[in-house]
């Protein structure tokens, strides 16, 4: 079968590998349909993401079709498409034991810490994956980015009276913004790309859009009239903005940061104690995270309508295709591979 690694920062190389063989008892064998492209794959391709190792096969949201099931495996069909949860425990530690299957010890993620889905056919434990037949491709290899959304929403605890800032319109910006929204919250989100504002505009025309700039919290003074954000998310995984959260959050308000950057964040004591600041970070999502997706999107409940912006083909000249991914005026928002 075919794969396509990641042998160095931009560098795709081609390969043919064996096709796995009959799954292990609670595997199952599936063949991948289409690809979500992630911030972390971008990054990994230009050398710039962190817990990296080269060479490695990029790849973890997924759209797949059952080939085979192990001889355990009752909640799968072969022909069942499905939608994969790409990170899974070495071992069941203290996280994992209460729950937390999304940050414990051992974790790998796939495209990450071990080999993807960027090849044809890939076996998987069963458990981790769930069948989703009445979506389409686009909608299950969304699933993914959007659990993470749907996860840092839930470690929000938003209520309806909340005001949410959702800092970063990215495709997990933008993920947030919708599972937010289904809190009955009202939202606003905070970029410096006004094409991805637009699209926020369009798509959701409850949410208020702020445009970075030096007068951002006179802009929400003015948006909330005199009041401050109850809740933000921070999806920018950038340090000044994930700083400056404590200076735009209410007192007693609640900080989540989604983002992830490899340093330090430094906020001033005095400040968080005097507005009694809650801060959570929220990593990867949770199984549930991703059944509630599934419900979701067939219910039409949450809509993926011009969210991907671009699509590759799994070919030969994904490379060249890939490098076109970075540049402003293509404009992306989300990426897709399909097989």
């Amino acid at each position: 079968m075919k794969a396509i690694v990641l042998q160095t920062p931009g560098n795709f190389l081609v390969i043919e590998k064996d096709t796995p063989t009959a799954p292990q008892p609670h595997e199952v064998l599936l063949k991948v349909i289409q690809l979500g492209v992630c911030g972390t794959d971008l990054h990994a391709y230009r050398g710039r993401q962190p817990f990296f190792t080269y060479p490695r096969i990029l790849g973890h949201e997924i759209a797949a079709e059952v080939i085979a099931v192990g001889a355990e495996v009752t909640h799968l069909r072969v022909g069942d498409r499905c939608a994969v949860m790409p990170y899974r425990n070495e071992q069941e530690d203290q996280a994992v034991r209460r729950g937390k299957t999304n940050c414990g010890s051992t974790l790998r993620v796939l495209g990450v810490h071990e080999d993807g889905a960027m090849q044809e056919f890939i076996t998987y434990p069963a458990e981790l994956v769930f069948a989703a037949n009445e979506l389409s491709a686009d909608q299950i290899a969304m699933i993914e980015p959007l659990a993470i959304g749907s996860h840092a929403v839930e470690r929000a605890d938003i209520s309806p009276e909340d005001t949410v800032l959702v800092i970063g319109a990215g495709p997990i910006g933008i993920g947030t913004v919708a599972m937010a929204l289904l809190k009955a919250a009202r939202v606003l989100v905070l970029d410096m790309n006004q094409n991805r504002l637009d699209y926020i505009s369009q798509n959701y025309p409850s949410v208020s859009c702020i445009l970075l700039n030096n007068t951002v919290e006179d802009s929400l003074n003015e948006l909330l009239d005199g009041q401050l954000p109850t809740v933000i998310l921070d999806a920018t995984g950038h340090k000044d903005s994930m700083q400056k959260c404590l200076e735009y959050i209410a007192p007693g308000g609640t900080i989540v940061y989604i983002g992830l950057f490899i340093g330090d964040v430094i906020f001033h004591d005095p400040l968080f104690h005097r507005k009694e600041i809650t801060l959570k970070a929220s990593r990867n999502a949770l199984a549930t995270d991703f059944t509630k997706l599934i419900r979701l999107l067939k219910a039409g409940l949450v809509s993926i309508d011009g969210y991907i912006t671009h699509r590759l083909s799994f070919d030969d000249s994904l490379e060249a295709e890939f490098n076109k991914l970075y540049l402003p005026e293509e404009r992306v928002i989300k990426v897709v591979i399909e097989f």
